[in-house]
């Protein structure tokens, strides 16, 4: 019973609705608002189609992208690789270009990779 009670509460509050500034763009060529898209420029970013729904995204490049890194902390973003390295050796990754959610890499943290993940 109990578990039944919390299962619906999750499903309630999955359908709260969400202020419109703080919702991103979902469903296939999505747009984001003007003032959205003003803010994301005036951040160093440009807004982008990505992902498989190709919606827009504000994306913000990092100064240090492709910078030779061992750990995240040497980078403004994550240290990624796209090499899978799943025997636990040693791994030197580069620093992430920009804030995209999307694509194929492991983080790399004190030298090791983490688990690949693939993001569309």
């Amino acid at each position: 019973m109990r578990i039944m009670l919390m299962a619906g509460l999750a499903v309630l509050a999955a359908c709260a609705p969400v202020p419109a500034e703080q919702s991103a763009p979902v469903g296939p060529n999505s747009t984001m608002a003007d003032n959205a898209a003003a803010e994301c420029r005036a951040l160093g970013g440009v807004v982008e189609r990505r992902g498989r729904l190709q919606a827009e995204l504000c994306v913000r490049p990092f100064a240090d992208a492709g910078k030779t890194c061992t750990d995240g902390d040497q980078c403004a973003g994550d240290c990624v690789t796209e090499t899978a390295h799943q025997d636990g050796a040693p791994v030197t990754g580069q620093c992430q270009a920009d804030d995209r959610p999307f694509g194929c890499f492991a983080k790399v943290e004190n030298g090791r990779a983490t688990g690949g993940i693939c993001i569309d």
